[in-house]
């Protein structure tokens, strides 16, 4: 039978200077000023229409990602955070997390964010290689992706994660480790540390980069794998590290099915309703300018997650974690008893990609490098 599971709040600004070419999420160049008013005000109704599902339930965790969150003013998302706990109770260890790019624009405001309850930051750093930032398209130098990492600290921010991304164009093994030792160097809590990836619709998709071959691309992820472990930092996700205590709420989450409000163009949003045994996902309009004008609704899509769909969307999240997931979670959020997936998981584990011992699912290390061939035999 399906559970309650946590409830977070994922907030979504559309707006950013550039748009990177590597980008695939739903983000707009902006020229002149944003509605940075409207959208706020957008954003409070489109919450209001979620509140009939929230009833009696608090947040554990708020986002705002986007786009670059933090071209908006504090002032903006402190009446919007007002707003939102009038009307919800938030957790005593509530998780705030504001994405932010190192731009001095943006690092400019870390403190007022940070004043008004904002308690983590998320900095897309990406590289501190000058030339690797000019080809991600990136309007920081490394200077600056320095200095904001300071100003954080400074700030308040003693929780904040950074954003670098490995396998970039043309980049060794050397290189990717120099990245890495730069960023382990001012010892963050938290360090999402990922492969650049060539997604459609964006620029490097229609003209792709020369990536590094694929046993640069090994031989970086042992040696980085290593670092990361001789800084402390755990990995608890496939391209999560982070300080004991310092995972993020927010996607801790996502990844282990947990419920969440989207609001803001494009967001996404998962809501569990077990009296009528039912998932339901939602879409809100992605243009901004439809985002804005919408009146009955922004939501574009609701739909309901049917019983032969559940356990595919929940192993996409769940066997990406180090801690995997029990037995009885699997039936708790998903509704459905373990048995409909015991026989794959049954075959995977003696092929050494999963581990299934004492009611617990867990990938293998080996099922880490494999994890999509993983994923396609619950299909």
């Amino acid at each position: 039978m399906l559970e309650l599971p946590p409830l977070s709040l994922y907030v979504h600004v559309p707006w950013c200077v550039r748009k990177c070419p590597y980008c695939d999420f739903n983000s707009h160049e902006h020229d002149g000023d944003l509605p940075e008013a409207e959208y706020i005000e957008a954003l409070c109704a489109d919450f209001d229409a979620n509140l009939p599902a929230l009833a009696g339930r608090e947040l554990e965790s708020i986002f705002i990602g986007g786009g670059t969150p933090s071209l908006f003013s504090a002032g903006a998302f402190e009446q919007l955070l007002q707003y939102i706990n009038r009307h919800v109770n938030f957790s005593p260890s509530i998780e705030i997390t504001l994405e932010a790019n190192p731009g001095t624009a943006e690092a400019a405001r870390f403190r007022d964010y940070r004043s008004l309850g904002i308690n983590r930051l998320s900095l897309g750093i990406q590289s501190f290689a000058d030339t690797q930032l000019k080809r991600l398209g990136r309007i920081h130098d490394s200077a600056q992706a320095r200095r904001a990492i300071d100003l954080a600290r400074a700030a308040g921010f003693d929780n904040f994660n950074l954003d670098l991304m490995h396998g970039l164009p043309e980049q060794s093994v050397t290189e990717a480790m120099a990245d890495l030792d730069t960023a382990l160097a001012f010892a963050p809590p938290h360090l999402s540390w990922y492969q650049l990836t060539i997604e459609p619709n964006t620029v490097f998709y229609s003209r792709p980069p020369p990536l590094p071959a694929e046993p640069v691309l090994e031989s970086l992820q042992v040696e980085g794998l290593a670092r990361l472990a001789d800084a402390g930092l755990v990995r608890y996700e496939v391209s999560a590290y982070s300080l004991a205590g310092r995972q993020s709420t927010h996607n801790l989450n996502y990844w282990r099915f947990g419920d969440y409000i989207g609001i803001g163009a494009g967001a996404h949003g998962k809501l569990t309703r077990p009296e009528a045994d039912e998932i339901l996902r939602t879409r809100a309009h992605r243009q901004p300018r439809h985002y804005l004008a919408a009146t009955a609704s922004r939501q574009a899509e609701r739909k309901a997650v049917t019983g032969d769909e559940r356990p595919l969307e929940f192993l996409l999240n769940a066997l990406r974690l180090v801690e995997g997931f029990s037995e009885a979670q699997f039936a708790a959020r998903t509704g459905l008893p373990f048995s409909r997936i015991a026989k794959q998981v049954e075959c995977l584990t003696k092929t050494g990609l999963l581990s299934h011992t004492d009611g617990r699912v867990t990938t293998t290390d080996k099922g880490y490098s494999l994890l999509n061939s993983v994923l396609e035999e619950f299909l």
